[in-house]
């Protein structure tokens, strides 16, 4: 369901846009970066937190880490990563296909400016096998993201 999602999205919001599928798996920043043959920082990581009662995606770079303060800064809370169960049930994605489109939910998405650093990045599609190539602001304009600076410095 999370892949066909995710296709839908793009055949009704930007159909130049293709998923793209591979046979080997993208489930973390490092399989991902070898299954589609970019650096890791190109890689478009999702993060799905609970902030109090508010669920969020953030989007960053592959690299980059989460600053906890920044977070708790920007949302007015300590976050917290959601557990598996979890992420599946409100986003409609498996962990490791986690992206901002296609969500069962809708949910506030942000987008770290560590993805600025790039013309292109690569976000997982809503499975393990899929992704997407999406220049950092239209992918933030199609989802309606919000830019923050919530991650310190990239590994």
């Amino acid at each position: 369901m999370s892949l066909a999602s995710v296709r839908a999205f793009f055949a009704e919001k930007a159909p130049d846009i293709a998923v793209i599928e591979s046979p080997l798996s993208s489930a973390t920043v490092a399989l991902a970066a070898e299954a589609y043959g970019v650096e890791p920082g190109r890689i478009a990581k999702t993060l799905s937190l609970r902030v109090g009662e508010r669920v969020v995606l953030i989007v960053a770079s592959g690299t980059a880490r989460m600053d906890n303060k920044k977070i708790k800064a920007q949302f007015g809370g300590k976050p917290k990563m959601l557990g598996i169960d979890e992420v599946a049930e409100i986003t409609g994605h498996e962990v490791g296909g986690v992206c901002p489109f296609g969500l069962k939910t809708p949910l506030a998405v942000y987008c770290d400016i560590s993805l600025q650093a790039f013309g292109e990045v690569v976000p997982a599609a809503g499975s393990t096998h899929s992704a997407v190539r999406i220049a950092p602001m239209r992918m933030a304009e199609l989802v309606q993201a919000e830019w923050i600076d919530v991650c310190g410095d990239q590994r």
